[in-house]
């Protein structure tokens, strides 16, 4: 196997959790498969794997030959190795489900994970198996061609001592989405007041960079005011639909305004998405909406940082409502032209097993959560009160209410996500002048033209 670069030291593991679901079944004869698996942001999930995969060897006397790759480095190697047909057996990557799961299942490219995923169907949170279903343009039908074995969701980064200094309570803070974000504003002139000049109250992401940050800011936004049905789990786009309209004209001039008014740092406009963790980490920020909780674990081993940052998950949404979360289901998936593709499965099988992902997943610290709620509601390491950034991001993301990444109701989605839409919607209105509205309108006209490319047949 290969591993290249990697942060952090060893942490011992967690105990386990008990076992549910159907017993693993070790194959007979020994084979080989490929395994391109993401590099960690800590050293803890690669250790994680690595225990995995000698135990999977151990169990079933297959090989996995497996690489340990860096998150873009990664997406490049899949979208090349796609492309030419040169493949792995197994491939997984932490935004698949949005930049290369959709259009490659639409395209015919990717192997069919029915029979894997019905090995644990009845465990899966409903959200995670909504989002592990794909159309495939040539057989005309949804299926299953992504196996999830975690999940993650955005919840608020919040430096507490930043919000006492300024002099506020975070148990103050408002109950509704605008409101919420406007509690920290004030902070701002507060704590530059007491020397932090170069600090800035929102960690907002209008970038028109990506890859997934700006689109998943913006898309909290836009549901937070009433735009959750945009495309719908049949794929049917309704960006014609006034309240989808209205969701997203509001979302921009939120956005923008908080930009314009000097809230945000200015260098968000260009942000990639590991920019805003460090900047919170320099304190240029008050507070962050960011996926999983990579920036509470960073500083897992610097205990009094750790311990200084609030994990909180999503207030109510403009209406008063739950505030629904997007949520990201990672998956392993087979393409088209692996060479093993029984191995691959038997290897995916053992993953998605639930004590088999859970302890793998709390070994890599909770950043990533587990796609079983039997695992979070069983498990005391979930909801743990003694780690509250665990405890708050588990139950937002597993207990309360999800929906699915756009992208896997409808391909056109993702490529959406890749022209940055969204972010460029932002930038027609910060630095080009234009209304919301006319941004508005130019972003989803060009939505329609990109989603059209995909018709979806309705049974």
């Amino acid at each position: 196997m290969s591993r290249l670069s990697r942060r952090s030291v060893l942490r011992g593991s967690v105990v386990a959790a008990a076992t549910l679901g159907c017993p693993y079944v070790a194959n007979a004869a020994a084979k080989t498969a490929t395994v391109w698996w993401t590099q960690g942001f800590v050293r803890e999930e690669d250790d994680a794997f690595e225990r995995l995969v000698v135990e999977y060897q151990k169990q079933s006397g297959n090989v996995i030959d497996h690489s340990l790759v860096p998150f873009a480095p990664l997406m490049q190697k899949i979208v090349s190795a796609l492309t030419s047909g040169d493949v792995p057996d197994v491939l997984t990557h932490d935004i698949a489900e949005q930049a290369v799961v959709p259009q490659n299942a639409w395209n015919d490219k990717l192997v069919d994970l029915t029979d894997v995923v019905e090995t644990q169907k009845q465990h899966y949170h409903p959200t995670a198996l909504l989002a592990s279903q794909y159309y495939n343009n040539v057989t005309k039908k949804r299926s299953y061609y992504y196996a999830p074995y975690k999940m993650a969701v955005l919840p608020f980064h919040i430096w507490g001592s930043l919000v006492e200094q300024a002099g506020f309570k975070l148990s103050d803070a408002p109950k509704t989405w605008d409101a919420f974000w406007d509690f920290f504003k004030p902070m701002q002139k507060e704590l530059r007041a007491k020397g932090k000049r170069g600090l800035y109250a929102l960690g907002l992401q209008p970038t028109t960079n990506g890859p997934a940050d700006g689109n998943n800011t913006f898309h909290h936004f836009m549901i937070a005011n009433g735009g959750i049905g945009i495309v719908t789990p049949d794929g049917r786009p309704h960006l014609d639909d006034p309240q989808v309209k209205e969701a997203v004209i509001k979302s921009l001039a939120y956005i923008a305004t908080a930009y314009r008014e000097g809230y945000v740092p200015p260098g968000a406009l260009s942000w990639s998405d590991a920019d805003d963790n460090n900047a919170f980490h320099a304190k240029q920020m008050v507070m962050d909406l960011d996926g999983t909780i990579s920036t509470e674990v960073a500083l897992f081993h610097k205990k009094e940082e750790y311990n200084d940052i609030v994990t909180m998950g999503l207030p109510n949404d403009n209406a008063g409502k739950p505030m629904v979360a997007e949520l990201g289901a990672t998956g392993a998936f087979v393409p088209k032209g692996a060479k093993n593709v029984e191995v691959a499965k038997d290897f995916i099988k053992y993953v998605i097993q639930p004590k088999v992902a859970n302890e793998y997943l709390k070994q890599g610290l909770g950043r990533w959560l587990p796609a079983m709620p039997e695992m979070v509601k069983t498990d005391p390491f979930w909801l743990d009160p003694k780690d509250p950034h665990v405890a708050n991001y588990a139950k937002e993301g597993v207990l309360d209410p999800t929906v699915p990444n756009f992208p896997s109701f409808n391909p056109g989605y993702a490529e959406c996500n890749a022209q940055q839409i969204w972010g460029v919607a932002a930038a027609d209105v910060i630095r080009e002048g234009m209304t919301p509205r006319a941004a508005a309108e130019k972003a989803l006209n060009r939505m329609g033209q990109v989603l059209a490319k995909y018709p979806i047949a309705q049974s």
